[in-house]
């Protein structure tokens, strides 16, 4: 008979072993030891920030078979799967919805496992003890974000609300090229990116793609203030610090891909990217000067360029973006799950939750429809 699961929280990655973490995981970039270590270390996430780490890991006989990264928030900013109209009605009802848990990679919409353990039974027993902690520490309730479909099925089955949203991705059939790629687009759609290419690199500069070793502190000095320029557009202040760039070079530089626009020698765009075994993430942009595409070049064309050269299954461009599918990114479902304690928002969010289900799937038909692909390759 075996001995039973014992769960334990962890207020700190660096309480967990990184080699026994990374053996639990599926090789996505963002659930590695080092990549979460590098929020916690560089201050992007833990006191002040909202994002309070409270890890789990499942132990049978001092032996960790599962692990979690699971977060404490007080607001719902930096999840991509939004759930504030959801805070709103809970507390229009007179209940707190902060603090709630939130098992997921913080400011990062890309999906991966989140639930890492090989085994259905220690899976099921990390879904319960979120349950259980959200329960005994006051927590309204439980929320996983951007996990895969079998997971959703499982939490399903644990009595978790499953949720599916959407995002763009763009898919690589065996192209030999960017060429092969266009030539499976309908003519309207394949001379019109053939323009947008054209004008974008005519921007007056030159473009890189750099990585590893070839990856110096300059260039991520430039990528700072890119980003800080995007962030505070976007969120108001950006969500990482400066010191989480110098941690993933010291510890993640081989897992990323920056691709940098110069001109008259001095970086004025650029687009990092992110590498997993079988998919490019697109994570941030940002730029100094305008130039017409840029944008486009940088973030989406440059990533399938460097996927069907190294024969990467897919790119993840991040949350929203319709722009994305004239550029032969398709709709993808994005799963998650949810839990409440109080029985009767439980019970509100799944009829919600149910219809929300339908109109997605209704509009990734009708996109997928609309996406330049000629009809016989669709």
């Amino acid at each position: 008979m075996n001995a039973p699961l014992t769960l334990s929280t962890h207020s700190a990655i660096a309480e967990i072993p990184s080699d026994v973490w990374d053996r639990l995981g599926d090789g996505n970039p963002f659930t590695t030891h080092r990549f979460l270590d590098a929020l916690e270390k560089s201050g992007s996430v833990g006191p002040g920030t909202g994002w309070q780490p409270l890890h789990l890991t499942i132990e049978r006989d001092g032996l960790i078979l599962g692990a979690a990264p699971l977060y404490a928030k007080s607001h719902s900013q930096g999840e991509y799967i939004f759930d504030h109209a959801w805070a709103q009605a809970y507390m229009r009802a007179g209940g707190a919805y902060y603090p709630k848990l939130q098992c997921a990679v913080p400011f990062t919409p890309a999906t991966g496992n989140r639930l890492l353990s090989p085994d259905p039974e220690v899976r099921r027993a990390l879904l319960s003890g979120m349950t259980q902690l959200a329960e005994r520490g006051g927590a309204s309730g439980v929320h996983v974000t951007f996990c895969t479909e079998e997971e959703a099925e499982l939490g399903a089955e644990a009595g978790f609300l499953p949720r599916v949203t959407q995002q763009f991705h763009w898919y690589n059939r065996g192209y030999a090229g960017y060429d092969e790629f266009l030539a499976a687009l309908s003519s309207r759609k394949r001379k019109a990116l053939r323009k947008e290419r054209q004008r974008a690199q005519a921007f007056g500069g030159s473009i890189r793609r750099l990585q590893g070793d070839d990856l110096r502190p300059e260039h991520w000095d430039a990528f700072w203030v890119f980003y800080q320029d995007t962030g505070s557009r976007k969120w108001g202040q950006p969500y990482l610090t400066r010191e989480f760039f110098d941690l993933v070079h010291q510890t993640m530089r081989d897992d990323v891909l920056l691709v940098l626009a110069e001109r008259d020698g001095r970086p004025i765009a650029g687009a990092l990217n992110f590498l997993g075994e079988s998919a490019v993430y697109g994570r941030y942009w940002g730029c100094v000067e305008d130039h017409a595409f840029l944008h486009f070049e940088l973030c989406y064309h440059q990533a399938i360029d460097y996927a069907i050269e190294h024969g990467i299954e897919r790119v993840e461009a991040g949350a929203q973006g319709e722009h994305k599918l004239a550029r032969g990114y398709l709709p993808a479902p994005v799963h998650s799950l949810h839990w409440v304690s109080d029985p009767g928002f439980m019970g509100a969010l799944a009829q919600y939750l149910d219809q929300e289900r339908s109109a997605v799937d209704d509009e990734i038909e009708i996109l997928t429809d609309w996406g330049p692909f000629r009809k016989s390759d669709s």
